[in-house]
């Protein structure tokens, strides 16, 4: 083997070994917290007209029991019976699944 392909081959190497490193840090494993709530409120909408709607679009430390993970925090709320209803809920930020819900 000569020098010369010696070098071709490991600078070829070099370079896409840069380039997945920074591919992998540029992809996010959580969903996007519009497409999290644009699901919850469907959900809602199953059962009447919403009213307004809020989500924090970075995700927090969410801790119930033992098991720890990212949620998105949000919230919901409707008129049922002439009433207002509050809601707020935890959302897991990698797979969209409400994991806590609370009426206010």
């Amino acid at each position: 083997m000569k020098l010369r392909d010696y070098m071709m081959g490991l600078g070829t190497g070099v370079v896409l070994g840069i380039v997945a490193s920074q591919a992998a840090t540029k992809i996010n494993p959580n969903k996007p917290a519009d497409l999290v709530l644009n699901n919850i409120k469907n959900s809602f909408k199953e059962e009447g007209p919403i009213d307004g709607s809020w989500i924090y679009m970075s995700p927090e430390p969410f801790q119930k029991e033992a098991i720890r993970f990212e949620v998105y925090k949000g919230g919901i709320s409707r008129i049922k019976n002439g009433e207002l209803e509050q809601f707020e809920f935890a959302a897991d930020s990698k797979t969209g699944a409400v994991v806590d819900i609370a009426k206010v």
